[in-house]
C-alpha cells in the first residue's frame, strides 16, 4: 500500500525538487511539467499546494537562501577569526557547487521580483550580521545605516562577485585555488576596516 504524503511533506518535497532543479537551471526556467512529473503528481495537484508558479518559485528561492544560511554556518565553538574563515570557505565552495543556482537567486533579485528582492536581502542581512559578530562588533548587526554594517555589506558583495567569476572559468584557467579567494578576501576585509 502506497503512504500518502501529508501536505506539508508534500509542499517540502516539491521544494527539494526545484532546489534538486536549480542545480543545473535559473529559478524562471524551472518547468513546473517536469516537478510535477519528478513527484509523481499532476499539474494541477501542484497547484492546489502553491497557488500559483511564483509562489511555488518563491517558496525555492527562500528554500535556496535558507540553505546557504545554513551550510556556511561555522563551528560555535570555533574562535571568531576562525569562524569567519570557515564561514567564507563554505561560502566560496556553495556558490562554486552550486553556481547556476546561486546566480539564479541572485539575478532574480536584481530582476525586481518584490520576494526574490526580500529573500536575497535577509540571507545578504543575515550573512553580515555573522560577520559583524566575528569581528567582535556584533552591537552594529542590526544598524543597516551604521558605517561598519554597510562596509561588509559591500564588501560581501565584492567577495561574493570575485566567487562567482572565479567559478565560471574551467578549473585548469583558474589563476588560483578556492582558499586563495577566502585569504584575499579576508586580506581585502582588514584593509577596508583601516579606512
Amino acid at each position: 500500500m502506497e503512504h500518502r504524503l501529508t501536505a506539508d511533506d508534500r509542499k517540502k518535497q516539491l521544494v527539494k525538487i526545484g532546489l534538486m532543479m536549480l542545480r543545473d537551471k535559473p529559478i524562471h526556467e524551472l518547468s513546473i511539467d517536469a516537478i510535477a512529473a519528478e513527484a509523481g503528481i499532476s499539474r494541477g495537484l501542484l497547484f492546489h499546494y502553491f497557488p500559483s508558479k511564483r509562489d511555488y518559485y518563491v517558496a525555492v528561492i527562500a528554500a535556496a537562501g535558507r540553505r546557504l544560511l545554513r551550510v556556511t554556518k561555522p563551528d560555535d565553538l570555533l574562535p571568531p577569526e576562525q569562524q569567519l574563515h570557515e564561514m567564507l570557505t563554505q561560502f566560496v565552495a556553495f556558490i562554486a557547487r552550486r553556481r547556476t543556482a546561486y546566480i539564479s537567486f541572485v539575478r532574480g533579485a536584481a530582476g525586481g521580483d518584490d520576494f526574490a528582492v526580500e529573500v536575497y536581502d535577509e540571507t545578504r542581512a543575515g550573512l553580515t550580521k555573522r560577520i559583524l559578530t566575528y569581528l567582535g562588533v556584533p552591537e552594529v548587526a542590526d544598524d543597516p545605516k551604521c558605517a561598519e554594517y554597510l562596509r561588509i555589506h559591500a564588501w560581501l558583495s565584492y567577495t561574493e562577485d570575485l566567487a562567482i567569476e572565479w567559478s565560471g572559468l574551467l578549473e585548469e584557467d583558474r589563476p588560483y585555488p578556492a582558499d586563495h579567494i577566502v585569504d584575499h578576501a579576508i586580506e581585502a576585509l582588514q584593509m577596508l576596516r583601516k579606512l
